[in-house]
């Protein structure tokens, strides 16, 4: 059976190659109709569908965010006015814990996570390293990322104190976020939808972890 989002993808990537030649506010209002038709409406829709998906597997409230195409240029240098991207996210714990779904002109990704740690997850995160959640996190990790998901790099150069350089989850200890990323294939995107619940169905081990290890 076709997935009724087939279509987001090429359309999404249409829009966003020409936004990207052109990016200014006049052409964005000339093409308002196409990125409210063809990119809001049926990521929207998407959204929706996945909540209510996640919610009748896990059984959690899960809340769903389209990231608005304007960019906040007040302290950046670049002044252009508009993302040429497309994301979107599902929370779907208490921790934060979040999948995503990125559309852009040379990627297509599935991914999940939490972008970034408050400074009380921070130190919960750090203790439970330091703790009985270690050798599990290090190992889901490296699973997950033979499984196609490999962890944004560390934010961090050096282990914190009080933490010994040479403490044998030193990478771990260096984030100050956890996100993991996937590519997704021609395959997946085809089928936006079955690879969106594929990709939480293969995080949920790590969204359970953090829920656990970051709740005190």
């Amino acid at each position: 059976m076709p997935d009724a989002f087939a279509q987001l993808i090429p359309d999404a990537r249409a829009y966003l190659a020409g936004l990207q030649q052109n990016n200014s506010r006049e052409w964005f209002n000339d093409h308002k109709e196409q990125y409210e038709t063809q990119l809001k409406a049926p990521a929207l829709l998407l959204l929706d569908e996945v909540a209510q998906a996640i919610s009748k597997r896990s059984g959690a409230k899960v809340a769903t965010k389209l990231f608005r195409p304007q960019r906040d240029v007040r302290f950046s240098k670049d002044k252009t006015p508009y993302n040429t991207h497309l994301h979107m996210m599902w929370t779907v714990n208490g921790a934060g814990c979040a999948l995503f779904f990125g559309i852009a002109p040379d990627y297509c990704t599935a991914g999940g996570g939490i972008m970034g740690f408050s400074p009380q997850q921070t130190t919960r995160w750090r203790e439970a390293l330091d703790g009985e959640w270690g050798d599990e996190a290090s190992a889901l990790l490296g699973v997950l990322a033979l499984g196609g998901f490999p962890a944004k790099e560390p934010e961090l150069k050096r282990v914190p104190s009080p933490y010994g350089k040479a403490h044998p989850h030193g990478p771990q200890l260096r984030r100050k976020s956890l996100t993991l990323w996937h590519e997704m294939t021609k395959q997946e995107q085809a089928a936006p939808m079955a690879a969106l619940m594929s990709a939480h169905l293969t995080l949920s081990p790590l969204f359970a972890m953090l829920d656990d290890a970051l709740s005190g």
